[in-house]
C-alpha cells in the first residue's frame, strides 16, 4: 500500500501540478473514514501519512482521567504520563491507535475516496487557472466523447466542448488536434468545468484579433457580428484612423489574413463589411453584392424595407435566406426584403380598349361610338371636349350623333367642373 500510494502521489504532482502537501491532505482526509471503519468510536481522530516513506498512522485525542469509563474517550493517568511526563487530570493527550493491519483496509475502504479527493484538488487548480483565461484559445486533442459531448485534451487538464458549442458542419476523430475558445469555467456538482467553444461567435473575433494587428492594438473595432456556424459569418468593422482601410487590414495581403481564419473555420464564408452609422449605407454594404434599387426606413420600429429588381432578389435574400436573416443580426434592424412590382406595358390593342373605356364611361357615349372617336383620334375626353361638331360629322358612322356626343361631354365637363369647386377650399 506504501509504496503504490507513493506512486500515486508522485504521478498526481508530476502530471497534474498539485503540490505533494496538497495530495497528503487530501488523503488523510480520506482515510479517516476508513480508519473509523476499523477502529471503531474514537474521539477526534485523524490521520497521517509520512510524506517520505507512505507510512499511514492513525491517532485519537483522549481526555486523561483518573477513572476510565469509555477507554475510546479517556486515557487512565498512568498511559498518559508514558506518553506525555506532565500530563494532569482533564488533559488531552494525543494516542497512536493504528491497527496492525490497517494499511489494507485503507487500501481497500479509502481507494475511491482518495481518488475523489485528488480530482476535487484537481478541478480546484482549474478554477484558479482558468477563471482568468476566459476568452483565449486553446489547442488541445480530442480524447473521446461523452454522448455528443467532446472531451478535450489541454495537457494538464480536461476540458469539455458540449454540444451545444459544436459546429453542426464539424466532426471530430479521437487524436485529432482542434483550437477552440474558452467559453466559460462553470461549477457543477463535480466541481470546476472548463466550457469550449467552437460555434460562439466570439471564437472568430478572437481569432482575428490574433492574426490582424490592427484590430488586437485598437486601431480598428469590431463594431458587430452575425454567426451562423458552419455557413456564414457577418463582421462589420470600423477603422479609428481615417488613414487606414478596416475592411483591406482584415483581409490582408492578397486576402492572406482571412484565409488563415477560414482554413481554421473550415472554410466557413467569412463576409468583412465596413460599418456605418447610416442605416442605409451599412444594410447596402451587408447586401452586397445584391443591387438594391429602394429603401423605405421606419427609424422608431428599426425596420429596413428594400426593394430589388427580380434578378437580384434571390442574392439579397440568400440561400434560405441567411444573407437577409444575418443582415438582420448584424444591424440589429428588421430586414425585409421585397421584388420590385413591374407594371407590364400595354400592346396597341390594349391601349385602344382602355381609351375606349375611358369615353364609353361618360353618360351619353355608348361604346360603339366610343370606339369610333378612339378610331378617329380621340384618345381621351380632354381630347374629345376640344372637338367641334364638323370635326365628329366628318365621319359618316357618327354623322348626326355629332351633336348629342358633344352635348354629352359638355355635361360632364360641367359636372367635373362643379365637383371641383365643392371641394376646393372656401367652396360652400
Amino acid at each position: 500500500m506504501n509504496a503504490e500510494l507513493l506512486a500515486v502521489l508522485e504521478y498526481w504532482e508530476r502530471e497534474k501540478g498539485i503540490s505533494r502537501d496538497v495530495l497528503v491532505r487530501a488523503v488523510e482526509e480520506a482515510l479517516v473514514s476508513a480508519a473509523r471503519r476499523a477502529i471503531g468510536p474514537a474521539r477526534d481522530l485523524r490521520c497521517s501519512i509520512d510524506a517520505k516513506t507512505g507510512a499511514i498512522k492513525a491517532f485519537a485525542r483522549l481526555i486523561v482521567s483518573d477513572k476510565i469509563i469509555s477507554k475510546h474517550d479517556q486515557i487512565s493517568v498512568g498511559e498518559a504520563r508514558r506518553l506525555k511526563a506532565d500530563a494532569q487530570i482533564g488533559d488531552e493527550v494525543e494516542v497512536e491507535v493504528t491497527p496492525a493491519d490497517f494499511g489494507r483496509i485503507a487500501a481497500q475502504n479509502a481507494r475511491q475516496a482518495v481518488m475523489q479527493q485528488l480530482r476535487k484538488a484537481e478541478k480546484q487548480l482549474i478554477l484558479e487557472e482558468f477563471k482568468d483565461r476566459v476568452g483565449d484559445i486553446v489547442s488541445g486533442v480530442v480524447r473521446r466523447f461523452e454522448r455528443s459531448d467532446v472531451v478535450v485534451d489541454l495537457g494538464r487538464y480536461e476540458a469539455l466542448l458540449p454540444n451545444r458549442e459544436r459546429v453542426p458542419t464539424e466532426e471530430y476523430q479521437a487524436g485529432e488536434r482542434v483550437r477552440a475558445f474558452v467559453k466559460a469555467v462553470e461549477t457543477t456538482a463535480h466541481g470546476p468545468e472548463i466550457i469550449l467553444s467552437r460555434a460562439d461567435p466570439l471564437f472568430v473575433i478572437k481569432l482575428f484579433q490574433l492574426e490582424v494587428a490592427e484590430i488586437s492594438d485598437g486601431t480598428i473595432e469590431v463594431k458587430a457580428i452575425a454567426r451562423e456556424p458552419g455557413y456564414r459569418t457577418k463582421l462589420a468593422v470600423h477603422s479609428r484612423d481615417p488613414k487606414v482601410d478596416p475592411v483591406g487590414a482584415c483581409v490582408g495581403l492578397r486576402g492572406q489574413r482571412v484565409k488563415n481564419i477560414v482554413r481554421e473555420l473550415n472554410n466557413e464564408k467569412v463576409d468583412i463589411i465596413p460599418w456605418s452609422s447610416d442605416i442605409r449605407t451599412y444594410v447596402n454594404a451587408a447586401l452586397s453584392p445584391a443591387k438594391l434599387k429602394a429603401f423605405e426606413v421606419d427609424e422608431v420600429g428599426k425596420r429596413v424595407k428594400i426593394i430589388v429588381s427580380n434578378d437580384q432578389l434571390s442574392l439579397a435574400i440568400g440561400r434560405r435566406g441567411q444573407n437577409a436573416r444575418l443582415t438582420s443580426k448584424l444591424t440589429g434592424w428588421y430586414v425585409d426584403i421585397e421584388e420590385e412590382v413591374v407594371t407590364p406595358e400595354l400592346g396597341f390593342e390594349e391601349k385602344v380598349d382602355e381609351a375606349v373605356h375611358g369615353l364609353a364611361d361618360v353618360a351619353g357615349i355608348t361604346e360603339a361610338q366610343a370606339r369610333l372617336l378612339v378610331l378617329m383620334g380621340f384618345h381621351s375626353f380632354d381630347d374629345l371636349a376640344q372637338a367641334e361638331v364638323e370635326d365628329l360629322q366628318s365621319n359618316p358612322d357618327i354623322g348626326d350623333q355629332a351633336v348629342a356626343i358633344l352635348a354629352a361631354v359638355q355635361a360632364e365637363a360641367a359636372r367635373r367642373r362643379g365637383g371641383e369647386a365643392s371641394s376646393s377650399p372656401g367652396a360652400p
